[in-house]
């Protein structure tokens, strides 16, 4: 395959309207693109689909209303960016560009800002593991989750080094991180992930997110996270608790 071959498609899952459901813009409408393949392996994770590009990926042909088309794996990024100015033609926030990892294919979010304007923002969702693919498009991207991912839930693997580099970037622009908390979260990782945020921007938004229970990893306890935000609340200036609310309205 040559470098025009390359850098002209992307691997995609899906493109559909819906509501944001986790972080600091919960219950805002977006269009969202659900780019395949990941660097990690979340055992929460609720979009193992994404992990690898299927042969036909599908895209919602009016937003919200659940009609899909589906369409050759890899997609050319110019149908993709008109599929995507499609659905943005009703109001919307923002577009989220989310996976799996959407940073494995900064091209892909460099094609996607052509879309920005007329109110409607790129949003990126992302792992927070890969700072040096995140600078080549800090430019082109208005808002940033964030996510630290905890060493309980990976594995034993840290990428404490990574986020930090990451969250120093991603603080040009509006970002906040979201932390998911499960019964296996240590006290060590929560003091982590505080002192990670209060070392680049006090104000950064931090999100604890209660684990939605998959593949063997367990419900957090009420009490620890009132008591974690209370933790945080001593370095930080917006310290929420949210759950994953597009769960809870049986929303994509």
């Amino acid at each position: 395959m040559n470098k025009m071959m390359e850098t002209d498609t992307v691997g995609l899952v899906e493109v559909f309207s819906s509501i944001q459901g986790e972080g600091l813009f919960v219950g805002c409408r977006q269009v969202f693109v659900r780019l395949a393949g990941c660097n990690i392996s979340c055992r929460y994770c609720d979009t193992r689909e994404s992990f690898a590009a299927p042969k036909l990926a599908r895209i919602e042909t009016q937003p919200g209303r659940r009609s899909f088309i589906d369409v050759a794996n890899p997609l050319r990024l110019s149908e993709l960016v008109d599929y995507v100015g499609a659905l943005c033609r009703s109001p919307h926030h923002s577009i989220s560009v989310t996976g799996g990892e959407p940073l494995l294919y900064p091209h892909a979010i460099k094609a996607l800002a052509a879309l920005r304007g007329a109110g409607v923002k790129l949003y990126l969702e992302t792992n927070g593991t890969l700072p040096a693919e995140l600078q080549t498009v800090i430019d082109v991207v208005d808002i940033i989750s964030l996510d630290f991912k905890l060493p309980s839930v990976m594995g034993g693997v840290e990428y404490w080094r990574q986020h930090a580099e990451f969250l120093r970037i991603a603080a040009a622009k509006t970002a906040f991180v979201k932390v998911v908390v499960s019964g296996e979260t240590t006290e060590a990782e929560i003091a982590r992930s505080i002192e990670l945020v209060a070392a680049v921007d006090a104000a950064t938004p931090l999100i604890l997110q209660p684990v939605t229970p998959a593949n063997g990893v367990c419900a957090v306890d009420p009490a620890k996270v009132l008591l974690w935000q209370e933790q945080a609340l001593q370095q930080l200036q917006d310290v929420r608790v949210i759950p994953q609310t597009h769960k809870i309205m049986g929303q994509l």
